[in-house]
């Protein structure tokens, strides 16, 4: 006799199944569910496969009738908490939650995975899980980082995977970003930026000018504009749309930002409740300040994309409530719609081609 998860897990051909772990999170199931309840009822054709306590999980599709009949749940048990190292969850984490929803991208039951778990173990799992691309060394985060531009958002990465990258790495993130523009912005011709301390030519360490003169070389055979050296206030500008750097540096300038916006959040409130006039003022502006806040509202722009990788991995921020979830959802989902990672797969094998070619030309001419 068929088990209630068999009776929900029925899933149509044209359908577009995503993992999710439901264990990883500050928010815990709760959130997680909530944000693949707000992001079905815009989207017929998706479904999902969930890891995590069963009882659980159970509990929070009683409440949600529509999410169940299209969900199938995977119960798993062990968690890997935000606190364990990588190498630790790799050795003792093949029972839990985050390893069975990769291990569901991997044997082609879903087409991306999502997880709000610990970002080195989900990085670690998914490199094991799913090999690296061939030709990259390192695979990147890339997240998009709100901005003047038309699309509203520019690509940074790494931003954080490793804190590494030499001359070659940086090339093959500028593929992969340029990439991940076309396919995730729309963008036919991405304008690409390799971060710096200044824009000017010279500035710069010894791999950031190899980098630049490789990627500059490539860039029109490769389907993209490469704009030069950029600096920290050219994220968020529109004169780029990709900006590329080291684990280091981008996870750096990540968290920089995010506490930034904290504190003028924090003192804009004090500012408006600091007298009479203050409040009037407050509430005179609430409209414009209201679209303000949607506009640079980081739930809007959650979620991480692991390039570099067979396969599509989303990394939630670990604090995201239901509709950060939902965000990253739509962006694994956008993706694997798109066949994202075969296409990259595709992008940087061409570019890595042409590089090796300007290498070779650049060694005989230097003999």
């Amino acid at each position: 006799m068929a088990g209630e998860e068999n009776r929900i897990t029925q899933t149509e051909p044209t359908s577009t199944v995503i993992s999710i772990d439901a264990m990883g999170g500050d928010g815990g199931i709760k959130a997680v569910l909530g944000g693949m309840d707000k992001f079905i009822r815009q989207h017929a054709d998706i479904r999902f496969i969930i890891h995590g306590d069963k009882a659980a999980i159970k509990r929070q599709l009683k409440r949600r009738p529509e999410l169940a009949a299209r969900s199938k749940i995977n119960p798993t048990q062990d968690v890997i908490s935000m606190d364990d190292k990588p190498s630790a969850a790799l050795r003792g984490g093949k029972k839990s939650s985050m390893w069975a929803a990769i291990a569901a991208l991997k044997s082609g039951e879903a087409k991306a995975a999502v997880s709000c778990g610990n970002t080195g173990a989900l990085m670690a799992m998914s490199t094991i899980q799913l090999r690296k691309a061939p030709g990259v060394a390192r695979p990147a985060i890339a997240i998009l980082w709100p901005s003047t531009n038309k699309q509203q958002y520019n690509i940074l990465l790494d931003a954080g995977a490793d804190i590494k990258a030499d001359a070659q790495d940086l090339l093959k993130f500028a593929i992969m970003g340029a990439s991940y523009a076309r396919n995730g912005l729309a963008l036919r011709q991405p304008r690409v930026g390799l971060l710096n301390v200044g824009t000017e030519e010279f500035k710069g360490r010894v791999e950031l000018q190899d980098a630049a003169r490789l990627i500059g070389t490539i860039a029109t055979s490769s389907d993209f504009q490469f704009v030069g050296f950029v600096e920290g206030s050219d994220i968020p500008s529109d004169r780029v749309d990709v900006i590329v750097t080291d684990g280091f540096t981008g996870n750096i300038a990540l968290k920089t930002a995010e506490g930034t916006a904290k504190q003028v959040s924090s003192l804009l409130k004090a500012a408006f409740a600091h007298s009479l006039f203050s409040r009037l003022g407050a509430l005179f502006a609430y409209t414009s300040m209201r679209r303000l806040k949607n506009r640079i509202d980081p739930r809007r722009a959650n979620g991480g994309v692991f390039l570099g990788l067979n396969g599509t991995v989303v990394k939630s921020h670990g604090g995201a409530d239901a509709t950060g979830v939902a965000a990253a959802i739509g962006f694994a989902y956008d993706l694997a719609q798109n066949d994202f990672a075969e296409k990259l797969t595709a992008r940087v094998a061409s570019g890595l081609a042409v590089s090796k070619d300007v290498l070779s030309n650049l060694d005989e001419a230097a003999s």
